[in-house]
């Protein structure tokens, strides 16, 4: 298991950018060519984050690059430089179809991309909803699917407000289909960089939900980020309590497990195993 708390996109053609990511405390970062990136500035970009993901120089921070989409004259030669470049996934936006999927992997297959390079696939459309569980299974090298708010929002016609109502929905279709199909999921960008409460609000509420991190577009969105969606100590504790309950049980033949006064049955016994693996990754990213 990798954590995937804060997953900060980059500009690429931006070279202080790329040199400050380097310093952030982010699970992983999203070195971005599609729309931080001018079209005069395309290919200068390209070269620069196929540089950064061959540097070495990201320490132990998953590194993936977002290509163009698939309907734009930058996509191809994109993703052919990207997957030379063997970053940990290639994000690409607007997926729309499990075809979609087929198409990505076939041209990293044929550019020679290592089997580790894996693909992120961004869900954004009302119709990439309504496929989620297509595209979600359509690859065993699709291992993530990333939302895509603010397009899902103008897509619907819907208004950004706190508690996100209008784009409930769809969230709760892409976290179906990912959960159905054993991939992780992020969270969307939270557009205002200076509220940091609300941006905390929303991230309780993507926990909650069930997402798996959040994706970001500023580095101060980084450490309240990775706080709401790592298990606390009194978590981590409790977790631990439960699965030496159920153990003990278990090795003593009973058929009855209570933790503070709650049964406790398999399901509470796995979620407490996946909160103290959730909580060892994150140590052992350091």
């Amino acid at each position: 298991m990798r954590p995937r708390r804060s997953v900060l996109y980059m500009p690429g053609a931006n070279e202080r950018a790329l040199e400050k990511a380097k310093t952030l405390d982010v699970d992983a970062l999203i070195l971005d060519l599609e729309d931080s990136v001018a079209p005069d500035a395309k290919a200068d970009g390209r070269a620069r984050v196929c540089a950064a993901a061959t540097s070495g120089e990201y320490g132990n921070r998953e590194l993936t690059i977002r290509v163009n989409g698939l309907d734009t004259e930058w996509h191809a030669d994109d993703l052919r430089a990207a997957a030379e470049a063997g970053p940990d996934a290639i994000v690409v936006p607007k997926v729309n179809s499990a075809a979609e999927v087929h198409r990505i992997e076939k041209a990293l297959e044929a550019a020679g991309a290592p089997d580790r390079t894996k693909i992120w696939a961004m869900v954004e459309t009302p119709i990439a909803m309504l496929r989620a569980h297509d595209i979600a299974s359509a690859s065993d090298r699709l291992t993530v699917l990333v939302m895509g708010t603010n397009d899902l929002a103008k897509e619907l016609h819907a208004e950004h407000v706190p508690g996100r109502a209008p784009l409930l929905g769809g969230l709760s279709l892409a976290l179906l289909a990912a959960r159905a199909t054993g991939k992780v999921i992020l969270d969307g960008v939270y557009n205002d960089v200076r509220d940091i409460e609300g941006f905390a609000d929303e991230c309780t509420q993507g926990r909650q939900f069930g997402f798996d991190g959040k994706t970001l577009i500023h580095p101060g969105q980084v450490e309240p980020c990775n706080r709401v969606f790592a298990p606390s100590e009194d978590e981590v504790a409790q977790s631990r309590k439960i699965i030496e309950a159920f153990e003990t049980a278990t090795a003593e033949g009973r058929g009855v497990v209570t933790v503070d006064g709650r049964m406790i049955e398999n399901l509470h016994v796995d979620n407490a195993r996946r909160v103290l693996a959730v909580a060892e990754a994150i140590a052992s990213r350091g």
